[in-house]
């Protein structure tokens, strides 16, 4: 597909799928299932897209944690156990992108896909399953208190995922702060935001500093996805959180169909 684009209808492709990716990721997350595939019909080889991907959406995700920070203030002292979490996560993931080869990496997209909207799909159920066990074993839990030794745990193995691909780590950070009881809407999505924005953060040096950016389309995407995630942020605050789940589950499914018949 990728030879039957001329450079401008390239350009535009990119720009619009980071547009889309910026939005998606303030609104609910999988923004990347819109700019991944437009880099790769660009002709990028998938793990540089991958990584020019995650460099293009810093920006947008840093400017939907900021539309989100009253939100961050209920939970002051979780936000710094994220974040440092999210750190350690981000670096590990973004090495472990750097080792894998193209071929290798593009087997595994359909498969991390189709894990992080399952996830995502059924985290009220398991959530559920999480509060019925706490209360067998005599664990206090309240949304006041989400916090846990285990759903720290997670969170990190979330953050490896996102700095590796980072396609559904939005939808897997929800799926993990539902799990851990976190139900308020606006709230998932500014934890979320800010996990995210951390991720990004030091995912993004760990391949500038590699070399493995191609510039030229990730500028733009950067322009573009900043907008985007500006946009859907602002948007994200009046959206029915019904809507909002629907969507993701709805976007994760259709690219998991089409990764899989691609590859």
């Amino acid at each position: 597909m990728s030879e039957l684009l001329t450079d401008p209808l390239a350009l535009l492709i990119v720009a619009v799928g980071a547009f889309m990716a910026g939005g998606m990721n303030a609104l609910a997350g999988g923004g990347t299932f819109f700019s991944f595939p437009a880099l790769l019909a660009a002709g990028i080889p998938p793990v540089m897209a991958n990584a020019s991907n995650t460099v293009a959406l810093w920006p947008a995700s840093l400017s939907s944690a900021w539309v989100y920070r009253k939100e961050l203030e209920k939970h002051k002292s979780w936000v710094i156990a994220l974040t440092i979490i999210a750190v350690i996560g981000g670096i590990a993931g973004g090495l472990l992108l750097l080792a894998v080869s193209n071929a290798a990496f593009m087997k595994m997209v359909p498969w991390l896909l189709l894990l992080a909207t399952a996830l995502f799909a059924f985290s009220k159920q398991i959530s559920g399953l999480v509060v019925r066990f706490k209360s067998r074993m005599g664990i206090a839990h309240t949304d006041d208190n989400p916090r846990s030794a285990g759903g720290l745990a997670f969170q990190f193995l979330v953050t490896v995922y996102g700095g590796f691909f980072g396609a559904g780590q939005g939808i897997l950070t929800l799926a993990a702060l539902s799990i851990q009881g976190v139900e308020n809407i606006q709230e998932l999505n500014a934890l979320k935001n800010w996990i995210s924005a951390v991720t990004y953060t030091v995912s993004a040096f760990t391949f500038i500093i590699a070399g493995a950016i191609n510039w030229p389309y990730t500028l733009l995407m950067v322009v573009t996805a900043t907008l985007g995630g500006f946009t859907g942020a602002h948007i994200a605050k009046y959206l029915p959180a019904v809507w909002l789940k629907r969507l993701v589950i709805a976007v994760g499914s259709l690219l998991t169909v089409i990764y899989f018949f691609k590859t």
